[in-house]
């Protein structure tokens, strides 16, 4: 685009690329752009006149002149139909207003190549094909002829092309690789390898909870390679008992979690009991308003929303009912499960392996101190043998040597093994007392564990024997919330929960039924203890 301030435009050629400065205001030329060629009309073409000849357009009605394949990369056009006389410098003079030409490859023949500097530069050549050459003012057939231009397959083209293109992969892959390498994730660190000093650090972390996984990750390492030996042995033991000791750390968390998660479930059917009461609540106020005292005030309009209404609030209120049932029967499923577990026999197996842990330590440890000593006599014995066979004296002192340290070893280890032995004979008489202690509090506990259940057989028949009483007066039966209003002028502690899970637990004698259609849906309890005597 061209400034207009500059008082000229300039026409391009499009075959020729020919640029030719011209004044609109002298020529009398409108800046407003031409309306557009059809595609049907043909393009018709001027005389292009030359310093030492002159080009002339076939005819507009004639066919285009026909062209093969382009080659990919084609810069070379082979251009046919020259005249004899036509020499390298008129070629040069018509073809250099298509471009830069790098070459001009002329035949004896009436055909020549040329090779421009870009590609484009091949299109505006080909523009020319059809044209008819005349050198000068003379009619000599030498001197005249119809010029074909067309496509040429060239080998510098081609490799030009072929090494254009593998720039732009390497580019490609270069991008690529950058792409996944910024996406691709971290490498975990590198496992160190195993030392003394390592493992002295090693045995540090692992005593420390936020660093354990790291250390149980390198532990698992050294074992793997086989870093294990009879010299290290000890060592990896050490470190094998610091991972063991966060079992018990381990649990108590996996215990707090648990007593968290029953709170919030506590917290949260405590909020579902208060959402039900407030449903009960707005339901009163819906079966008041639609009694007959207060129902004849209303219009139809508003005996329409309340209507609906109700309706709505007692499916919501259905629904919610169905999944504070739900959870109950979850909550019993689990205390069936825990009363079946916890027993005063096992509470008593428990409290024996809680002593016996002491013991069972003691224990480990004993055998611990007993694998170094054959461990240390192996030794021993293995270099009495080799001063037996050895014949030199440097060789025999040193022996002899090693020999005095390790038998001082096996005195001190044997020294550590009676007092361990001493020490274990303590905490037996320890652990023999505890058991006594537990086995009293046992008998305490089976005793009063026999007292609560005969008082919770005494109110569990009580309170089966009213329930059956109210319900054998009530042959159609009667909800929850009847049936609970009368029992607590009996007992006010007992609760509606626990009714339920009472009449539940015997289907035999109390049967659960469903009354009513759509919005008067309502449960009902029955008594149905002399049904199968009936039956019989």
């Amino acid at each position: 685009m061209f400034p207009l301030n500059s008082l000229c435009i300039q026409r391009f050629d499009p075959g020729l690329g020919l640029i030719a400065p011209i004044n609109p205001m002298m020529a009398g030329i409108s800046l407003v752009p031409p309306p557009p060629v059809p595609p049907d009309m043909p393009v018709i073409k001027e005389i292009i006149h030359c310093k030492s000849c002159t080009l002339f357009p076939q005819n507009p009605n004639l066919p285009p002149p026909s062209t093969r394949e382009r080659p990919p990369g084609c810069k070379t056009v082979f251009v046919g139909g020259l005249p004899e006389n036509a020499t390298e410098e008129i070629i040069r003079e018509v073809f250099d207003q298509c471009g830069e030409i790098a070459a001009i490859r002329k035949s004896k023949k009436n055909f020549c190549h040329i090779r421009f500097s870009e590609e484009f530069m091949v299109d505006k050549a080909i523009y020319l094909s059809g044209y008819r050459m005349r050198i000068g003012s003379s009619t000599d057939k030498k001197d005249s002829g119809k010029i074909h231009v067309d496509f040429a397959q060239a080998r510098d083209d081609l490799y030009e092309w072929e090494c254009k293109q593998r720039l732009l992969a390497r580019e490609e892959r270069h991008r690529r690789k950058i792409q996944e390498d910024r996406l691709r994730p971290p490498s975990p660190p590198p496992v160190v390898h195993y030392s003394e000093h390592e493992a002295a650090l090693l045995a540090e972390r692992l005593k420390d909870d936020h660093k354990f996984n790291e250390a149980t990750a390198v532990l698992y390492s050294w074992i793997d390679r086989g870093e294990v030996n009879r010299r290290t042995a000890n060592q990896f033991y050490s470190m094998i008992q610091s991972a063991n000791s966060h079992v018990r750390r381990l649990m108590g968390e996996k215990a707090q979690h648990e007593e968290e998660m029953e709170r919030a479930r506590e917290t949260f059917k405590n909020a579902l009991m208060a959402i039900l009461t407030q449903f009960e609540q707005i339901t009163t106020v819906f079966t008041a308003a639609t009694r007959q005292k207060a129902w004849d005030h209303f219009s139809k309009a508003q005996r329409k929303n309340i209507d609906m209404w109700r309706k709505q609030c007692e499916e919501l209120r259905n629904a919610h009912s169905e999944e504070i049932m739900g959870i109950r029967r979850e909550e019993e499923m689990e205390m069936s499960d825990d009363d079946s577990e916890e027993s005063p026999c096992k509470r008593m197996r428990v409290a024996e392996n809680v002593y016996d842990q002491p013991q069972a330590s003691l224990k480990e440890e004993n055998d611990s101190l007993r694998w170094q000593l054959d461990a240390y006599r192996n030794e021993v014995e293995f270099l009495r043998k080799e001063q037996s066979k050895s014949s030199r004296a440097d060789d025999e002192h040193m022996q002899t040597h090693q020999l005095l340290s390790l038998q001082e070893q096996l005195s001190s280890k044997e020294e550590e093994l009676e007092r361990a032995k001493e020490e274990h004979g303590y905490l037996e008489g320890e652990v023999l007392t505890l058991r006594d202690k537990v086995c009293t509090r046992t008998q305490v506990w089976v005793v009063l564990w026999r007292r609560s259940v005969s008082v919770f057989f005494f109110f569990f028949f009580f309170f089966a024997g009213i329930i059956s009483t109210f319900l054998h007066v009530h042959p159609f039966g009667a909800n929850l919330e009847y049936l609970w209003s009368y029992v607590q002028r009996l007992d006010p502690k007992v609760s509606a929960v626990d009714l339920e899970r009472l009449m539940v637990r015997l289907p035999a004698m109390f049967r659960q039924e469903l009354s009513g259609v759509g919005a008067t849906l309502e449960k009902r309890w029955k008594f149905c203890g002399f049904d199968s005597l009936g039956s019989a």
